[in-house]
């Protein structure tokens, strides 16, 4: 069994209600381009347009429950489903929106999504453990994971339809504590967690260009 990953001292452990929050802000953010002729234009330096990226989102939120869920966690791969590509080059996904229910139907199915992530971190025990490429993982390891999906892929997002974007600094404390134990202390939250998913740069450390966060229990 892998070595447990280092505690950062006084971590607080991130939550089901930190995720709440931050898809409560995430829609309410997008909400504000519901009208918006850009959903189609690349979310940030993504390769991906912004519609494809909140479906990715989705995704990855419905992945994270989907491995904490069975009553036989998977541990040596992920739950088989099949994912495709809708276009060479797009996310290969399993959760798709129907264009036809346009930005606000697809601002459900990220909730949705993230509605079944959240159940599961509240109801499942502390003690199932279940895969994922960058370390068998916790429930909370699976919030933390879906919490930093948000909060960078917001700004991902922000960028391509012309929204303001800035998660409260606790919750990226959070994130980073629980997948990043080793990233700088006393620099902004926000602006390291950026540095650390390759989207920023700070003081003296240059923009990523390879990262991976480490999912593995902290306790």
């Amino acid at each position: 069994m892998a070595e447990a990953a280092a505690t950062a001292p006084d971590r607080r452990p991130v939550t089901a209600d930190d995720l709440d929050l931050a898809v409560d802000l995430a829609v309410t953010t997008l909400r504000a381009a519901l009208d918006s002729p850009d959903w189609d234009a690349k979310a940030g330096t993504l390769d991906w347009s912004c519609w494809e990226t909140v479906e990715h989102l989705s995704d990855d939120l419905f992945f994270y429950a989907a491995q904490i869920g069975p009553a036989t966690t998977p541990l040596n791969g992920p739950v088989p489903f099949r994912w495709e590509e809708e276009r060479p080059g797009g996310p290969a996904n399993l959760i798709r929106a129907d264009r036809a229910a346009g930005p606000a139907g697809l601002l459900q199915v990220l909730q949705a999504s993230a509605a079944m992530l959240s159940a599961l971190v509240r109801t499942k025990p502390p003690t199932v453990r279940a895969f994922h490429v960058y370390g068998v993982s916790d429930p909370e390891g699976f919030a933390a994971m879906g919490l930093v999906e948000v909060l960078v892929h917001l700004h991902d997002l922000a960028q391509g339809l012309a929204l303001d974007w800035t998660p409260p600094a606790g919750l990226c404390r959070a994130v980073l504590d629980r997948l990043w134990p080793d990233t700088p202390g006393g620099t902004d939250p926000w602006a390291t967690l950026l540095w650390a998913t390759g989207r920023g740069e700070l003081p003296g450390r240059a923009r990523l260009t390879a990262w991976r966060w480490d999912g593995r229990p902290r306790d």
